[in-house]
């Protein structure tokens, strides 16, 4: 979501008529305030006192309308929404004087950010507003596609102050040396990276590149540093309001992105640059029965078009062609073309029908079992815990005494604290945390937890499933085992399953380094082994900073659907 001030744009005679133009666009118009309601509302009256009282309107848009990000974008998308603005047609035009400039792309970025695009924007004319929202969409972008800058950085600079062909290329980081934008001498990467160890906004992305052999730069044909991506832009060549042409660069790691931010940054702030068109054709029959209305071709091709859609009829039968901008990433399938038919005709105006198919919803049976048995062992004393899918290697693994090689989990590929490395495999370090955390209540605790765990599996198509467990833990002054057999016994009496062996229930001594030696049994129901229960191995409780002795049972309980 973001704020802006723009319903006096559409000369529009209330917020409520606002709110209703927001509606039939698809977005939706969260609250209208000020950054003085907003200061007060979160750090008082004193501090409010001074702030701007100026009517700010905010507006949540969808994560895949890159081209709604910045005052630019919307007010020409409502614009052209409310046939007050034809669909613009965006055109390259070669510069007067000399030929395109060019960024030359050498092996040596290979390993480390291997792409990059760029685009210039010439006789710019920049306001303070359209400088701020200029560097406001290129922020949206960093943290919304870009992904934090680790898939693309954007980087834009005055190039009235430089000259090209450009090369961007990777070098050691003692070789690379500049003065990085807003610094007063020069720098080497290696010390940059320390220096901004300490600054509170580029100190999140020096991870993306800190370890890697070689960094990314960008020199202008006299060796001019213009960026050292994904840190910082050099001094030399940042814009200003007096900027007239803005050469923009886009390294990344994904090709495709990089072509959409540089289309976005382009397209949102130039009427006069060309990128990529594409033609999409489709029948309005197609449109007619998923949305559910009756409209000729030719209103279907002038609805599109008020979506920035420019279209018309071929002649062919029903068919529509449809011209895609670059603007319009979002449109990947013939489904979005007709959301967007949807959303011009307004889901108001669609005429309501009973659905021909009648179908009864029915709760999901592995979901229902889940649901009565966590209302019967809380009956039976039990209190209910619900922790984290995700938790360390060590958890899983060294705690219990396993090795996590043995382990079949699934790894979390750039795990942002140690507490979440891996999926759970178990249900059981999560309750033995739990207990640690509420030491001090009275004994005995009784926990149990009945939710996923994740295990690799190579038939899956995701390399991967979840299987649904139970777990419980008996913590006292004394083990208690007898306490989680009864317990394994009411639960089995829950699913009407007999202790017997064969078609029952049994349980058998099993090995276990995470549980006692001989206080230790696999259960098995109609053959089959589907979980374990004994009393903890005190190595393992030491792990966990317990001091008492514990018992536990796990079991997968989907084979008792």
């Amino acid at each position: 979501s973001f704020s802006l001030s723009c319903k006096y744009i559409f000369l529009l005679q209330s917020d409520e008529e606002f709110d209703e133009l927001c509606f039939e666009f698809g977005l939706e118009l969260d609250e209208i305030t000020s950054e003085k309601e907003i200061i007060s509302r979160e750090q008082g009256d004193t501090k409010a006192s001074g702030a701007s009282d100026v009517i700010l309107y905010k507006i949540d848009v969808p994560a895949n309308r890159y081209d709604l990000l910045c005052l630019e974008g919307l007010v020409r998308g409502l614009q052209v929404f409310k046939n007050k603005l034809e669909a613009p047609q965006y055109k390259r035009v070669s510069p007067l004087s000399g030929e395109p400039q060019k960024l030359i792309i050498t092996k040596e970025t290979e390993a480390v950010r291997p792409h990059a695009v760029a685009a210039v924007l010439r006789n710019i004319t920049f306001t303070q507003e359209r400088y701020d929202s200029f560097i406001e969409l290129q922020e949206k972008l960093h943290q919304n596609i870009c992904r934090k800058r680790s898939l693309v950085a954007i980087g834009t600079h005055d190039l009235d102050t430089i000259s090209g062909p450009f090369t961007y290329t990777a070098k050691p980081p003692g070789d690379i040396s500049f003065k990085p934008l807003n610094q007063t001498k020069e720098y080497t990467a290696t010390q940059l990276m320390s220096l901004y160890k300490t600054d509170s906004h580029l100190r999140h992305y020096l991870h993306i590149i800190e370890d890697k052999p070689v960094y990314p730069v960008i020199y202008d044909s006299n060796g001019v540093v213009l960026s050292m991506p994904p840190i910082i832009n050099g001094d030399h060549s940042k814009i200003s309001l007096k900027t007239k042409n803005v050469f923009i660069e886009c390294t990344a790691t994904d090709q495709t992105k990089a072509k959409t931010v540089l289309d976005m940054m382009v397209t949102m702030f130039s009427e006069y640059c060309e990128l990529a068109y594409r033609k999409e054709k489709l029948s309005s029959k197609f449109i007619n029965q998923k949305v559910g209305i009756n409209e000729s071709t030719e209103k279907i091709a002038q609805l599109l078009t008020r979506m920035c859609l420019l279209s018309q009829a071929t002649g062919v039968g029903d068919e529509i062609e449809v011209e895609i901008p670059p603007t319009r990433s979002d449109v990947i399938h013939a489904c979005d073309i007709m959301e967007d038919a949807a959303i011009a005709y307004g889901f108001n105006n669609i005429t309501r029908t009973t659905p021909r198919t009648y179908t009864v919803a029915n709760q999901f049976p592995l979901n229902k079992l889940t649901e009565l048995l966590r209302q019967d062992l809380a009956a039976a004393g039990f209190t209910e815990a619900l922790n984290f899918a995700l938790c360390s290697q060590e958890d899983i693994a060294d705690k219990l005494g396993k090795k996590i090689s043995e382990m079949r989990a699934v790894h979390i590929s750039n795990p942002k604290t140690a507490e979440f490395q891996v999926a759970r495999t178990t249900l059981l370090p999560g309750l033995l945390k739990t207990i640690a955390a509420n030491r001090k209540m009275p004994l005995p605790l009784k926990l149990f937890e009945i939710s996923d765990v994740v295990l690799k599996d190579e038939t899956k198509d995701v390399g991967a499933r979840n299987s649904r467990r139970f777990c419980a833990v008996y913590y006292n002054k004394s083990p208690g085992f007898e306490v989680i057999h009864g317990l394994l016994d009411r639960t089995m009496q829950l699913l009407e399953v007999k202790p017997a062996r064969g078609e029952g229930y049994h349980i058998q001594t099993a090995d276990d380094s995470t549980y006692f030696p001989g206080r230790c049994a696999d259960i098995f129901v109609r053959g089959k082994n589907v979980g374990r229960l004994g009393v903890l191995h005190p190595d393992v409780i030491n792990r966990f900073e317990l001091t008492m002795p514990c018992s536990a049972l796990e079991m997968d309980i989907e084979p008792f659907l």
